[in-house]
């Protein structure tokens, strides 16, 4: 479905078809309250069209769909056709305009196919992303019944590049989401890195075509909000120095200074930091998919405020709640020697137990920490929590100081013992040795502070409480500041380790239903969920802390979309 297209002028031929309407319900009185009861039932495609019968019918239109709305929907079917057309009629059931579309689909489809799937019902030039993901979380579109799903991860899952799946891949599923909100612009902005130069991608290109987006349509306001999705290419595309370049935020700094940094504290961040995607953006300039001499690393959608909007003086807001997934253990401890090993994308560390000058090799600092853990030794994922302290800047702008934590898995090192009288080999796997502790990724210092962390469902589970308690607190709010104020929808991104058996089924997704059961919501199982943003939904003294932490490990991102009408 194309975009509405805007109001016909005012002219004697739309006044003669006002006319003749008027004629021809004389004995059925058509008022203007009818027709808008009628209008507001009709599926959106009949909506658009009715919207062009006249000047008349188009303010009534206007009028049904004045305040922002969002539709969602999840189907399972295996055949990518039947899912796409499934949540197609589901989200546009009733009137909406898409403003924007979401889709995330497992990878036993194909990104190509499904992209031109829904391309071809809800317009072409709607700016899209659609990508992968380890699971769908929303509503049915046959059954209307709230779904978690988490899908089998295929590490040896196929680039899309030529549309290809694994034969043995039977992850079929769909959650499809569409926005509708006045008041703002939308559209996706690509992170490009050059193919000559696959190390180099084009961060300060990416935060200035945000920028430059905001100041063509908002003169120069700050987005609203922000949703990425990183690519998912090992060693290439890491996405804590993409996000941290977003952020750029150092306790301490006030309004005044907040235009020399990427991305005020006022803008969320939200998405999944590795799968793969399409998109296509409403300006053909920015759409560089399938290009040769560009990989796209990340896609941010961006909204906006529009300065041109007839919306009046209402107000979007994006509001981010955080279930905490992970427990911090033991003492922290401060990186004596680092060691990047370029083959597996690994870090080799040995550290000194902070205020000390011993330094313990790995094996040493795990068995300490085995200690502290107890009867959860076995049975929890173990996780450095890093603090950094790194200059960041754009382009000649003043380096900045920003303080954040990025979290590092504990990882197992596999050994080879060969046994020639059985010819085969024992293969050992071990998280450290008398040399280095073993964690995931790159970006660790000598002198960098760390503290480990277990994840834990108890933890987790009392924070969806802490959750579902805030959004309610938040519902009450914004019924007591304005009686038409209205939460209208939201998003989840939860962690892939979450669900069963970390605790039962359909537990992320709780917050929602218990506070929000009419409120539309999608969300997705991800390989890295983001979550970034000041707000009544965040602890007071996470909003207070020095130290900015955006990718999390266990947990799961809540974005909640609230209007005020003018």
């Amino acid at each position: 479905m194309e975009p509405e297209p805007p109001p016909p002028p005012f002219s004697s031929s739309s006044s003669k078809n006002d006319t003749k309407l008027a004629k021809t319900t004389d004995l059925f009185p058509l008022t203007d309250d009818l027709l808008h009861k009628i209008l507001s039932r009709l599926p959106a495609v009949s909506f658009a069209s009715a919207a062009c019968v006249s000047k008349s019918w188009n303010h009534l239109c206007n009028q049904v769909l004045s305040r922002p709305k969002l539709a969602s929907a999840l189907s399972l079917d295996p055949s990518p056709e039947i899912a796409v057309s499934e949540v197609v009629d589901k989200v546009l059931a009733e009137p909406i305009r898409p403003h924007f579309v979401l889709a995330s689909i497992g990878s036993g489809f194909r990104l190509y196919d499904v992209s031109r799937l829904i391309s071809r019902k809800l317009g072409s030039k709607t700016p899209l992303i659609i990508s992968t993901s380890l699971g769908v979380i929303g509503r049915d579109a046959v059954t209307d019944e709230v779904t978690e799903v988490k899908w089998i991860s295929l590490a040896g899952d196929l680039s899309d590049d030529d549309g290809s799946v694994t034969a043995e891949d039977d992850n079929f599923g769909i959650v499809l989401t569409v926005g509708f909100v006045p008041g703002l612009v939308v559209d996706v902005v690509p992170l490009l890195r050059p193919t000559k130069e696959p190390r180099n991608a084009m961060l300060e290109k990416f935060v200035t075509d945000i920028r430059g987006f905001c100041s063509s349509v908002s003169g120069g306001q700050s987005p609203v909000g922000i949703i990425v999705f990183g690519m998912e290419q090992e060693g290439l595309v890491d996405m804590k120095p993409i996000v941290n370049i977003l952020v750029l935020l150092n306790n301490g700094i006030s309004k005044s200074n907040l235009s020399d940094y990427a991305m005020p504290k006022e803008t969320v961040i939200v998405g999944d930091e590795r799968g793969r995607f399409l998109y296509k953006s409403g300006n053909e300039s920015r759409n560089f998919c399938g290009s040769a001499k560009y990989f796209t690393d990340a896609v941010a959608l961006v909204f906006a405020k529009d300065r041109n909007s007839a919306y009046g003086n209402g107000n979007i807001q994006f509001h981010v709640a955080l279930s905490n997934g992970v427990t911090p253990v033991g003492p922290r401890y401060k990186a004596a020697s680092v060691k990047r090993n370029c083959s597996d994308h690994s870090t080799w560390l040995t550290a000194k137990l902070e205020g000390q000058q011993a330094v313990l090799d790995g094996q040493r600092i795990l068995n300490d920490i085995n200690d502290e853990l107890g009867d959860h030794a076995g049975s929890s994922d173990l996780y450095i929590g890093v603090t950094t302290r790194r200059n960041c800047s754009i382009r000649s702008e003043k380096p900045r100081l920003l303080t954040s934590l990025a979290f590092h898995g504990v990882v197992d090192k596999a050994a080879y013992l060969t046994v020639p009288s059985l010819n085969f080999d024992i293969i050992l796997f071990y998280r450290g040795d008398e040399e280095y502790l073993y964690v995931s990724g790159e970006g660790i210092r000598t002198g960098d502070y760390f503290q480990f962390y277990r994840s834990d469902p108890e933890a987790a589970l009392s924070s969806i409480i802490s959750v579902t308690q805030k959004i309610q607190n938040l519902k009450l709010d914004q019924n007591q500041k304005n009686s038409c104020s209205q939460i209208f929808g939201g998003l989840i991104f939860s962690c892939y380790g979450r669900s069963e058996p970390f605790f039962a089924s359909n537990v992320d997704s709780v917050p929602f239903l218990e506070n929000l059961a009419e409120v539309p919501f999608g969300g997705i199982f991800c390989g890295g969920e983001i979550g970034r943003g000041p707000s009544s939904l965040v602890d007071e003294d996470r909003q207070e802390s020095p130290v900015s932490c955006c990718l999390h490990v266990y947990s799961t991102v809540y974005l909640v979309m609230t209007c005020t009408p003018p």
